[in-house]
């Protein structure tokens, strides 16, 4: 058996040997050396990205303490893609944070992330049915992580309360690390002080990985993002739920999608567009929603309502 020195010896064998090559490298091949240390630059910070919200669904919590449980999914691409279509699909879960719901009319809720490889969720966008076993997957997940029993059926929401960055990253134990200079100058350093740099860059991904660290985001750029948000004027995309509704015996009969439009006066300025697949409502430089039914719909039968004094268009359409 190789004792710890020796194994570390050979490491760093191994290690000082890499760096004579890049050493080699830098002198022969300037382009192919800067080439490859920019693609090491470009795998760290990419991923150094933090999780981003894809979607959210509300379900109700029936035991142990009934209440809601809303589940944001994620994508980050710190969660590996599944090797293939057989394979297991790999998830992340973050902390479930339970809340006394005063500020949702005394309910009580609680708020679960859920993340996926980026990939996942880019193929099954198209693809209701698979999207449809991804929020049940999630349900699965929070049931037997976390001893609750949840109904089966579920609402897609626009957001869920707790819900912010700093809130979602938190929970799933996303740590923000240095980032490094873009105008780094690999010309002008050594292969081994680069190396040094990458591998330390690599350590702090693994360990703020393992663990749940919170820390408060940078002042200056959070002072960015809020100006440059402030100054973009487009069209916003209005709080909404979509809900599947059954009938007594628990078929799904239709879909109904309510949206919260209160810069809006009447329905003249509302356009609607509803196919089998999906549903687009835009209010010229106001709104912008582009939703994908969570099932097929008979588009001849949707019928929209807007009420003037909540401000707010209720869609239906019966499932086919």
């Amino acid at each position: 058996m190789m004792s710890s020195t020796g194994g570390r010896e050979d490491v760093l064998q191994q290690v000082s040997h890499f760096w004579a090559m890049l050493d080699d490298l830098s002198q022969s091949d300037p382009a192919a050396y800067r080439k490859f240390i920019e693609e090491q630059m470009k795998r760290g910070a990419e991923f150094n990205a933090p999780p981003e919200l894809h979607s959210c669904v509300r379900t109700q919590i029936l035991e142990p303490k009934p209440g809601l449980l809303y589940i944001n999914i994620c994508s980050w691409k710190r969660v590996p893609a599944p090797q293939d279509q057989s394979s297991s699909l790999p998830l992340c879960g973050g902390k479930l944070e339970r809340c006394n719901g005063e500020d949702q009319g005394g309910c009580c809720f609680a708020v679960l992330d859920v993340a996926l490889n980026p990939s996942v969720l880019q193929k099954r966008r198209e693809d209701k049915v698979d999207i449809n076993n991804i929020y049940m997957l999630a349900l699965s997940f929070a049931q037997q992580q976390h001893g609750m029993s949840l109904s089966q059926e579920y609402s897609v929401v626009s957001r869920s309360p707790k819900g912010n960055p700093d809130d979602l990253q938190c929970r799933l134990g996303f740590q923000k690390l240095p980032i490094i200079s873009k105008q780094l100058e690999t010309t002008s350093q050594t292969p081994a002080t680069l190396l040094r740099q990458i591998s330390s860059s690599q350590r702090s991904e693994e360990d703020s990985a393992a663990q749940i660290i919170c820390r408060p985001a940078e002042q200056t750029k959070a002072n960015l993002i809020q100006v440059i948000s402030s100054t973009f004027q487009g069209p916003q995309e209005p709080e909404y739920v979509m809900e599947v509704k059954s009938d007594a015996m628990g078929v799904p009969r239709s879909v109904e999608l309510t949206v919260e439009l209160p810069k809006v006066r009447s329905m003249s300025e509302c356009q609607l567009r509803v196919s089998k697949e999906d549903v687009l409502l835009e209010v010229e430089d106001v709104y912008h929603l582009l939703l994908e039914f969570p099932k097929t719909v008979n588009e001849d039968t949707a019928a929209a309502v807007f009420n003037k004094k909540k401000r707010r268009l209720t869609l239906t359409a019966a499932i086919l």
